[in-house]
């Protein structure tokens, strides 16, 4: 007689979401569309000029020139493995940002959030925000199971943002990868699809204009409201 073994629960009703196809993310205080070097490099480029260490934390750059960024951007948005978007502020009327879905593995139900790079002018604004909700919320309603956020250790700010939007802390994995000729340890964060739900909840009542007062201070913070979703805190912060 074969022996029942511990296994994982049976998945029931669910089919491959589709691959990410650069729709327009449209929001409140956010736009989201496909990043095009024509459209947007230049426009980009001279929001993050001024400020070299927006790029500390990424494989690439600081871009010295328009021209020197408008080629990476055009040879990395042909990459398939890979969706880019530019993020409109609508409260500033300018393209402030960049972000992207990657690690992208339908099969799995598990797609990653990343190469996040907000100019100084956006961070800490409703449109960033807004610009992360968009992008949860388009994978949990395609079906994706999964949804990761993954960062370099000594990235502290991006770990507090990893946590304020829900993600769960998930661990280190030590001496992950070497980029511009650093070690980098990567911290793991993931939100997955049964906790959409109460996380959808949360932005929403953070959203409402009633949790503002009139010179655009939050009332109740973000992460206030999704610490009861999360799993686990990451233990640093």
């Amino acid at each position: 007689m074969r022996e029942t073994r511990p296994r994982g629960s049976v998945v029931e009703g669910w089919t491959r979401p589709p691959m990410p196809s650069g729709d327009i993310l449209d929001g409140t205080y956010a736009r989201l569309e496909p990043l095009n070097a024509e459209t947007h490099a230049a426009l980009l480029f001279r929001v993050y000029e001024a400020d070299d260490w927006v790029w500390d934390y990424l494989p690439y750059g600081p871009f010295h020139s328009a021209a020197q960024y408008h080629r990476w951007v055009r040879e990395t948005v042909a990459k398939p493995n890979h969706c880019f978007y530019a993020i409109y502020s609508k409260e500033m009327q300018a393209f402030a940002g960049v972000a992207s879905f990657l690690r992208i593995k339908p099969g799995a139900g598990s797609i990653e959030v990343g190469n996040i790079n907000f100019a100084p002018i956006m961070q800490g604004s409703r449109a960033a925000t807004e610009a992360m909700f968009l992008m949860m919320k388009w994978a949990f309603e395609a079906g994706y199971r999964r949804y990761e956020w993954k960062c370099d250790a000594h990235n502290m700010p991006s770990r507090r943002a990893a946590q304020r939007l829900g993600f769960s802390f998930e661990g280190v994995f030590r001496q992950a990868q070497i980029y511009k000729q650093r070690n980098r340890d990567t911290v793991w964060f993931a939100a997955i699809d049964k906790e959409w739900p109460s996380l959808c909840q949360a932005f929403d009542e953070w959203f409402l204009p009633r949790n503002f007062s009139s010179d655009g201070e939050q009332v109740e913070r973000l992460s206030d409201l999704t610490r009861l979703v999360r799993v686990k805190d990451d233990p640093l912060l």
